[in-house]
């Protein structure tokens, strides 16, 4: 399906080394916070208390907020849960209270407030649980990575694995170089919205190579940057459907799905937005530094061995 077919290919690959400064730029950026800055880690990953907070009509967040940091607990997150009338409450770890001595607490405050708020529940959370939770996230992100390499390798050629994780990585630095630099709290939600920015960029970036490999075999007489100028062309059509369709449901998650799922939706969007940017300008141009030729795509036959009589 398309919408649109553009009849002279792009030259995309004409201005490759400029977008390849940019995203070098961008990417060190990112770093740069990452290192400077650090990620704003939520309560799953530093350990803390999580209170699921009922009120017998709309919860005001706001007042919620005001009320505990007349309490000492500035640090904590308010959030929408499930429904106008649940409210969930972190409270990062502290050394000197014990979660139920800091959950009596707030109950306490939020009691004089309004008498109809119930705890529906109260989870602690450790912070040995929460470096383990930090360590299963690295372990996870570095086996979706290698598990993405060996597939491009066995479908296409090892140069199209190396490109393809290159891309994506730069998406995931990238995205949490955001999140380091706006300070915008990192938890359990975020960490999924990431590892599916993998798997979706990768997706972009098998479509663009099928349509490179298939060129190979129709274009004979063009040099690679011509062959890969008409893949980007010729998938254009395609792109703008699919992630405009994916990005218009993350955006009303993004504006509808309250505050527990905003950065979970932030993240999608910033992922969907430069997993294009990668997938075209990033890993198609590493093809080329490479020296992807058209031996690694197209293997010789083998001579078949004549019959001794």
């Amino acid at each position: 399906m398309e919408f649109f077919r553009i009849r002279n290919d792009i030259n995309f690959m004409k201005r490759a080394a400029i977008f390849n400064g940019i995203s070098l730029v961008v990417f060190l950026l990112a770093v740069f916070f990452l290192i400077t800055r650090g990620l704003h880690l939520g309560v799953e990953f530093t350990g803390g208390t999580v209170m699921e907070l009922s009120y017998g009509q709309t919860a005001d967040l706001d007042k919620v907020r005001t009320t505990l940091e007349k309490i000492g607990l500035p640090d904590a997150t308010v959030q929408s849960f499930g429904s106008s009338q649940t409210a969930l409450v972190r409270l990062p770890a502290r050394q000197e209270v014990t979660g139920a001595q800091m959950s009596e607490k707030v109950m306490g405050a939020l009691r004089g407030d309004d008498p109809s708020v119930q705890l529906r529940r109260v989870d602690f959370v450790g912070s040995q649980v929460g470096k383990e939770l930090v360590e299963n996230g690295a372990i996870a992100i570095l086996l979706v990575s290698v598990g993405i390499v060996l597939y491009l390798w066995l479908r296409f050629e090892w140069k199209f694995g190396i490109a393809a994780i290159i891309a994506n990585l730069h998406d995931v630095v990238i995205i949490l170089g955001f999140f380091a630099f706006f300070q915008w709290e990192f938890s359990l939600p975020v960490l999924a919205a990431v590892l599916a920015v993998l798997g979706y960029s990768v997706n972009e970036s098998v479509v663009v190579f099928d349509r490179i490999r298939e060129n190979v075999r129709k274009m004979r007489k063009a040099a690679l940057p011509e062959v890969i100028n008409n893949a980007i062309t010729r998938t254009m059509s395609r792109t703008i459907i699919t992630h405009g369709c994916t990005q218009l449901m993350v955006t009303s998650i993004l504006i509808f799905g309250g505050e527990a799922l905003h950065y979970f939706a932030l993240a999608l969007t910033i992922g969907i937005l430069f997993g294009i940017y990668s997938s075209v300008l990033v890993a198609s141009p590493l093809l080329i530094y490479l020296r992807v030729s058209r031996e690694d795509l197209i293997k010789p036959d083998k001579p078949k061995q004549e019959a001794v009589v």
